[in-house]
């Protein structure tokens, strides 16, 4: 089946997405384990995901942990150096797909404030050709929802689409609605089933 769609997560797909490593450099493991037991970060971001304002979230989540008040407003005020490196291959893989003239989607969990800020830095992350941010539509993976709502929108049948994303859980969901799917580890066999799948050359995908 021709795939007429390639959709990129973002986060350990394009961009590196590990905040621990940003605290423990800055405030040292011990530091990071005692406030990743005590305050569930991870569940706060996951409300900037779902559309909630990125600073208001961030800074009343300090308010109340106040024992962790600055490492948690670094969520918001350092947050470029939490979301970081980028991860070339993948870019450059994203880019020669549409040099093919493959066209390329984004699908992440991303918030809309926290989005429009990576995008100050990471310039590609404007050149996709569609893209669905959860933030904005108030839908997260791995909700069918957000997978219906990509297929309706760029009007592409699920077996067309070929998506990676770090997360078994949510390939996992888009394969059930017959997507196709890879679950990303790093970038050299990402590239290998884009040349296995027809859509790049092994010269293309280096």
């Amino acid at each position: 089946m021709t795939i007429d769609a390639v959709v990129f997560d973002i986060g350990n797909v394009l961009i590196e997405w590990m905040p621990e490593k940003y605290y423990d450099r800055v405030y040292g493991p011990e530091r990071r384990e005692k406030l990743f037991s005590d305050v569930d970060l991870h569940g706060m971001n996951m409300l900037v995901d779902l559309g909630h304002d990125f600073k208001d979230t961030i800074y009343g989540w300090a308010g109340t942990n106040p024992e962790y008040a600055q490492e948690i407003t670094d969520w918001h005020d350092n947050w470029l150096e939490l979301a970081q490196p980028v991860i070339h291959h993948s870019v450059r893989l994203m880019r020669a797909l549409q040099r093919k003239g493959v066209p390329v989607f984004a699908l992440s969990n991303f918030g809309v404030g926290s989005f429009e800020l990576a995008c100050t830095r990471y310039e590609f992350l404007t050149e996709f050709d569609r893209t669905y941010i959860s933030g904005r539509l108030k839908l997260a993976k791995p909700d069918p929802a957000i997978y219906a709502h990509v297929e309706a929108d760029c009007g592409i049948a699920p077996e067309r689409l070929l998506f990676t994303d770090d997360r078994p859980q949510n390939t996992a969901a888009a394969e059930a609605r017959g997507w196709k799917t890879h679950v990303f580890t790093e970038p050299d066999a990402w590239a290998e089933r884009l040349v296995s799948e027809g859509l790049l050359t092994a010269g293309e995908a280096e």
